[in-house]
């Protein structure tokens, strides 16, 4: 399995809100222009994903339907609770076992600091490996057994900038 994973793109500030409050922050209008540029730079790339995974959070729903649409995928998009920033590794590893078990490239988007824990969780068996996943950026894992641990490799990770610029 391929394992896309995009930190969702710029959001409205945070300041000292409550986590109710987190939860319903949007991407601001510069953040989805910028997604829809970084979409296409991902498009370049002609990959196809079998699977979009996206935490329900506003932010990372719009980031989720952006790609989608960009890729003709909006039928392939799915909400999964285990992919909040306080969601559970080990819920989401089963989730797609059982769910989706034959999926050869699977998108994931979400939060920071989840999801570099996750990438770490996937690379060396903790969370412990210092990842910085910037806002909309991307990084492809390959993965012969989807397991809780060490499963994975990097193939590689860009950064938002890097993207924006791949041929379109």
């Amino acid at each position: 399995m391929n394992l896309y994973i995009l930190r969702h793109g710029i959001a409205e500030n945070s300041g000292r809100t409550s986590p109710a409050a987190d939860a319903q922050r949007r991407l601001t209008p510069a953040g989805a222009k910028k997604m829809l540029r970084i979409a296409a730079g991902m498009k370049s790339t002609k990959l196809e994903f079998d699977l979009i995974l996206t935490s329900p959070y506003p932010r990372a729903k719009e980031t989720a339907t952006i790609v989608a649409d960009v890729f003709g995928a909006v039928k392939k998009l799915e909400i999964s609770p285990a992919l909040v920033p306080h969601g559970n590794p080990k819920q989401l590893i089963d989730d797609i076992n059982r769910h989706h078990p034959d999926r050869k490239n699977v998108l994931l988007v979400g939060h920071e600091p989840y999801l570099s824990r996750l990438i770490s969780l996937l690379l060396i068996g903790d969370t412990k490996l210092p990842i910085n996943l910037k806002r909309s950026g991307w990084c492809k894992l390959a993965v012969d057994k989807l397991q809780y641990g060490r499963c994975a490799s990097l193939h590689w990770l860009l950064a938002p900038r890097l993207m924006k610029r791949m041929k379109r």
